[in-house]
Formats: structure tokens, C-alpha cells, sequence
């Protein structure tokens, strides 16, 4: 396989990458100071210019998680560590130390995973058949759990300094790493698409309030976003006194007690008030971001609905079935009967009514998946597609296609599943096995609709003529599926039964 190498100039310096299959490639350029020692808990701090030429040939720390998230591959994981703020760049491929062509569209990726696991690294995410297609790729690092999506800044002290929502600050001088850095990769800094799914694609959601965001993104995706990751100052507070309390650090030096505790501490604390607040359903998760500060003044829904939010063209939606994967992977969801009348305990008797009356076949297991599904997915498409499209253009989609194993297996559409069409892993060695030879050509063609449609939009933010924007009342759906189609408000029963309804009591 030939390889050879290439160069950019950033403003800390030149970095060298790789060219192979078509695609160049760097991997792991700092975008900020490693957030360690005094720098922990403290907003990101531009990286510190270097001498000579950096390599990025191999991916360095993803942030610290529980060690099972980070597998690259058979028996290969990746390592861990604070010094994680990095972002990797793939483009079409050009030789020596300038791009050729001129300036492609960026797509920007924030990858989910609950704000408390994922790496840019992982393999699904590599992005190089989006760059072939002729864009700039960039994915990016964030602080995840407790040193970065956990809001410790209550326990703030005098001598010890914690900040607020420190991965949005980290997502944010990210941006801005491109806005200044990506012309040398042959990206165009004023067009910048950013997307992402799951937790990420609830952090896409929650840029677009984020004032200080303003002008450095020009579209947004948002593949099923999350519901209730939002905290209220009060809510985040009392989280942070648990958090310190199961820590083992809790007082007036509990901000010393978090700079001194080891990373895998941090995380094992966290799992275990994860664990607990799921058997508690006390309204809060403990992880995402808080509204009421400097960077994130209101709740993103909020800032939508009122059209204070960055009115870029956004692009949201779900998949038909969203809540199979929890089934049987990271039981977060309420997704049984017992889980779910947990849940609506806390809502009013008439709304618990509503909701269960939407799912005819309630309390029969998959209607509890399919509304464990909507409480955890669908309410935020939902209302993100309401509040955002009352005021810029909005696209939502819902993803049907699985392939036939999938179906068999009884995953069918579930969650995360429109990242195989996305990154187009059903042309891969993988992709083949998933079809198993009978769906490949139906595989293939939902796999091009939605890159072409994703590349139309990060070009000109209109996904194709003939998927219209949402709104009321017509409220167009677009379908992936065997036969892709636009379907008119499809489920109203389950969209409205919902309205209202909040976790939060906070």
C-alpha cells in the first residue's frame, strides 16, 4: 500500500499526517493545553506552540472512561488519559504541503456516548468516505464524565477554581481551532457543518444557544438527540454535593479532595451515582450541561423556542427504533413496565394517562420499548424540531432501514444505527457480513441517500428539493428506507402525549 506523507502549518505549528486509500490524514493534534494538574476542572486554554514538526500519525489519549469503552479493535484498546484534547482531519487526498483544491465544505463530528464514553478514534467514525466525497473531516475529543460533563462548579473555592460546563468549552475552542486552522487542510472555515449523534448530537443542539459559538458553524445535524441532560444551576449543584459526598470528599475542601482524586476514581464514582440515580428516577441525570452561566445562558430549547438560539438550517431526527439497543446493551432506558411506571410516577395522573393511552399495546413489551424509546429520543427531536423550526429552516427525518440480520437479531432500526449509512460502513468488510449478501444493494442505495442528502445540506444547508422543511402543520418527516418517502406529522398521538411532560421537577 502506497504511503507517503503531508504537512499543514497551524498557528502552533506544522503537523504531519499521512496519505492512504485516497484520503490524507492526521490524527490527534492538540487544539488546547492538556487540561492536567492546575488546568484540571478549568476552561481550555489554547495549545502552546511547538518547535519543528509534530507527528500525527497514531491517535493519542481518548478522555478517561471505564476501560471497555475504549476498544479499537480485537484485544486492542485505547489509552486514557487527561491530555485528551485533540482532533483529528481527514480530506481528499494532496500531495507535499498544500491542498490543491480549494476551499470544501467542513464536517464537523462530536460523537455520543451518554457524555461519559467515546473516542474520536473509534474505527466507525473515521470519516475518510465522507472526505472522499469531497469534504473536510474533522472529529474531536472532549472531557467526558466527571472531568467534563459533570457541573462541579458549586464546590468552586477561592483556591481551588472549578468552571461550569467545561465540554462545551472544550467543543467550543475546537471550533475555533477550525475557524482559524482549517483553510490549511483546504477546509472553508466559513462553512462549517457540525453534527453528531446521541449525547453528541444533544451537544449540537446545545451549541446553537451557546453565544460564544456564534459564527463558527453554518449548519447542524443533530442524529438522535438525547431528552433531559439539560441541569438547572440548583439541580447541578445538589449533583455536585453528591458527587463529592460518594467521592469520599465532601465539605469545605471538597474542591481540593476532586484536584487530588486519581482519574479511575473520578470515573467509579460517577458509575456508581449513575447506577444510583437510575434506581432513584430523582429527575436529574447527573451528566450534560447546565443552563445559567456565561456559556450557556438558557436551557437550548428555550433559547430555540424564544429564536435566541444561532438560526443555522438544522437537520434532526430518529430512528424507528430507538430503545431495542438498551434492551439489551447499557440498560439506561426505561424500557419495562416496571421502569416505566417508575417514571411516570412523578407526572400528574392524567399525563402518565396520556402517555401510556399513546402506546395502544401498553404494557406490552414493545410498546414499552417504543415509548422508552420516545421518552429518551423522540421528545427531543420533537422539540427541537417545534422550538427551531418556528423560526430557521429545520429537516426532520426519521431512519427505518435495517437490514435484514438486524431485524432477525431483534435490533432492527435501533439507535445509532444511521451512523452505518452515515459513514458508510456497509461498503466495508463488516458492512458485507451485517448484510449477509441479500440486503447489500438496499443497504447501499439508503447508505447514498442519506451521505448525499448530508453532503447537500453541509453545502448549501438544504438537504434536496424534495425534502421541505418542517412545519406546522404539515410537520414533513422524510423516511429512510427501502423506499424512501416523506411521511406528514407520523405520529401525533406520540408527539403530543408527550408535551409537557418533564423529568425535571428542578
Amino acid at each position: 500500500m502506497h504511503e507517503h506523507t503531508v504537512r499543514a502549518t497551524t498557528t502552533s505549528g506544522v503537523v504531519e499526517g499521512f496519505s492512504r486509500d485516497g484520503v490524507n490524514r492526521w490524527r490527534s493534534i492538540p487544539y488546547a493545553r492538556p487540561p492536567v494538574g492546575a488546568l484540571r476542572f478549568r476552561a481550555p486554554r489554547p495549545a502552546q506552540p511547538w518547535r519543528g514538526v509534530r507527528y500525527c500519525h497514531g491517535f493519542a489519549n481518548c478522555a478517561p472512561q471505564q476501560r471497555r469503552y475504549t476498544m479499537l479493535g480485537v484485544g486492542k484498546y485505547q489509552p486514557m488519559g487527561e491530555d485528551c484534547l485533540t482532533l483529528n482531519v481527514v480530506t481528499p487526498q494532496w500531495s507535499g504541503s498544500a491542498p490543491d483544491q480549494g476551499p470544501l465544505p467542513v464536517m464537523f463530528f462530536i460523537h455520543g456516548g451518554g457524555y461519559i464514553m467515546g473516542s474520536s478514534a473509534t474505527p466507525l467514525y473515521d470519516g475518510a468516505a465522507l472526505a472522499r466525497r469531497g469534504c473536510v473531516y474533522v472529529s474531536v475529543n472532549y472531557r467526558l464524565g466527571a472531568l467534563g460533563c459533570v457541573d462541579l462548579s458549586s464546590l468552586s473555592t477561592p483556591d481551588t477554581p472549578i468552571d461550569s460546563n467545561l465540554f462545551l468549552r472544550d467543543l467550543v475552542l475546537s471550533l475555533r481551532w477550525v475557524r482559524d486552522n482549517i483553510a490549511a487542510f483546504g477546509g472553508d472555515p466559513a462553512n462549517v457543518t457540525i453534527f453528531g449523534e446521541s449525547a453528541g448530537a444533544h451537544a449540537v443542539a446545545t451549541l446553537l444557544a451557546v453565544p460564544e459559538a456564534k459564527g463558527l458553524f453554518a449548519q447542524a445535524i443533530s442524529e438522535s438527540p438525547a431528552s433531559g441532560l439539560v441541569s438547572t444551576g440548583d439541580t447541578a449543584a445538589a449533583i455536585a454535593h453528591k458527587f463529592a459526598a460518594a467521592l469520599g470528599v465532601d465539605g469545605p475542601d471538597a474542591a481540593a479532595g476532586l484536584m487530588r482524586a486519581r482519574p479511575y476514581d473520578l470515573v467509579k464514582t460517577l458509575d456508581v451515582l449513575l447506577e444510583r440515580s437510575l434506581h432513584e428516577m430523582d429527575g436529574a441525570f447527573a451528566v450534560g450541561p447546565t443552563h445559567g452561566d456565561d456559556i450557556l445562558p438558557l436551557d437550548p430549547i428555550e433559547a430555540m423556542r424564544t429564536g435566541q438560539a444561532h438560526r443555522v438550517p438544522m437537520i434532526v431526527g430518529t430512528n424507528a427504533d430507538e430503545g431495542k439497543l438498551f434492551t439489551r446493551f447499557m440498560k439506561l432506558l426505561p424500557t419495562t413496565e416496571h421502569a416505566i411506571e417508575r417514571l411516570l410516577a412523578l407526572a400528574e395522573p392524567e399525563t402518565r394517562e396520556r402517555i401510556t393511552a399513546a402506546y395502544p399495546r401498553y404494557p406490552h413489551p414493545e410498546a414499552c420499548v417504543q415509548l422508552g424509546g420516545d421518552f429518551a429520543f423522540g421528545t427531543a427531536a420533537w422539540q427541537i424540531a417545534e422550538a427551531h423550526g418556528a423560526h430557521t429552516p429545520t429537516y426532520v427525518y426519521r431512519y427505518d432501514y435495517a437490514p435484514r440480520t438486524l431485524h432477525w437479531s431483534g435490533l432492527g432500526a435501533t439507535h445509532a444505527m444511521e451512523l452505518l449509512a452515515v459513514f458508510d460502513i456497509y461498503r466495508t468488510r463488516f458492512g458485507t457480513a451485517l448484510t449477509a449478501g441479500i440486503d447489500r444493494r438496499s443497504a447501499l442505495r439508503v447508505s447514498r441517500e442519506v451521505q448525499t442528502r448530508w453532503r447537500s445540506f453541509s453545502r448549501t444547508g438544504v438537504p434536496g428539493e424534495d425534502w421541505p422543511a418542517y412545519t406546522d402543520p404539515e410537520r414533513p418527516v422524510l423516511v429512510f428506507d427501502r423506499q424512501t418517502r416523506i411521511e406528514h406529522d407520523p405520529h401525533p398521538h406520540r408527539r403530543m402525549a408527550w408535551e409537557g411532560f418533564s423529568l425535571a421537577s428542578g
